[in-house]
């Protein structure tokens, strides 16, 4: 291949990293900001669902969000990052698994184990998204994304059941063009009031060249807290590519304070499900 020819597929792969890292970079705050839901400590049994004033749900779960953040002081946990692009100049793919600690109020720290694949996926994107996971963590930034009605509208969309849980969906629609907000819908769990699953599309295009994001969300139960366990995210690009990013939540480890030794390996305890996924 001619070396202007090299060049022109060079540049033009710059160029789609760098629309995916304006969608996808905006995605990471994204996860952020919707954050671990904090269970209230109720009862674990089924409730019957009948009617139900709206603002009363919203503020139960606002209510019992802020009064127990907390509880949750630190933990470890192990990420893996795939993210497939499709489209022009040629497909590309990443993957990334990264260990995570948390220490309360909002101190994370990201330690990189693997990373395979594109290099321009994994420099402009995967390691962008960890970055922009920092920036999010700012408490300006968290007051004016959190999920509350300073923020949002809500809208009592029905009833549902995941895992054999009852659910309240609500709609829900940002009051202000953030590109860190997002509309869609909500389903909060009806005995913890916890957000449980997160379908929604980022509030503000982030790009020109982003045509459509749409964020497929999911959290688990785990004890006392409800934390993200998946994450499926699809971007389509106005030049007619397509990136697919999957966010798999793994082997959480809890403690009470940050000395928890600092060898802790969440990803190393997790290797057993990297491998078998591949």
């Amino acid at each position: 291949m001619p070396p202007e020819a090299n060049h022109r597929n060079d540049c033009a792969a710059r160029i789609d990293a760098r629309f995916l890292l304006r969608g996808l970079g905006v995605l990471g705050l994204f996860l952020v900001i919707v954050g671990p839901s904090l269970m209230l400590g109720q009862s674990g049994s089924a409730l019957r669902l009948g009617p139900r004033d709206t603002a009363q749900i919203v503020a139960q779960l606002v209510r019992n969000t802020r009064s127990r953040s907390a509880l949750l002081k630190h933990f470890d946990g192990c990420r893996r990052y795939s993210l497939d692009y499709t489209g022009f100049p040629s497909g590309k793919s990443a993957e990334m698994v990264v260990n995570v600690r948390f220490d309360a109020p909002a101190q994370k720290q990201f330690r990189i184990v693997r990373e395979d694949g594109s290099r321009i996926l994994i420099n402009r994107v995967l390691k962008e998204l960890l970055a922009n996971e920092q920036e999010a963590l700012d408490e300006q930034n968290r007051n004016r994304t959190a999920l509350t009605p300073e923020n949002y509208e809500f809208q009592f969309a029905g009833v549902d059941v995941v895992d054999g849980r009852p659910q309240y969906v609500l709609e829900v629609a940002p009051r202000s063009k953030n590109k860190f907000l997002y509309r869609g819908k909500i389903w909060v769990d009806a005995t913890d009031f916890a957000v449980s699953r997160i379908s929604a599309e980022p509030a503000k295009n982030p790009s020109f060249w982003i045509s459509h994001t749409q964020i497929e969300h999911e959290y688990g139960k785990f004890g006392d807290f409800w934390l993200p366990v998946r994450n499926v995210s699809v971007t389509k690009v106005r030049l007619g590519g397509t990136a697919k990013l999957n966010i798999d939540y793994l082997n959480y480890i809890f403690g009470m304070s940050a000395k928890t030794p600092a060898d802790v390996d969440a990803c190393g305890t997790a290797s057993s499900k990297l491998q078998s996924s591949e």
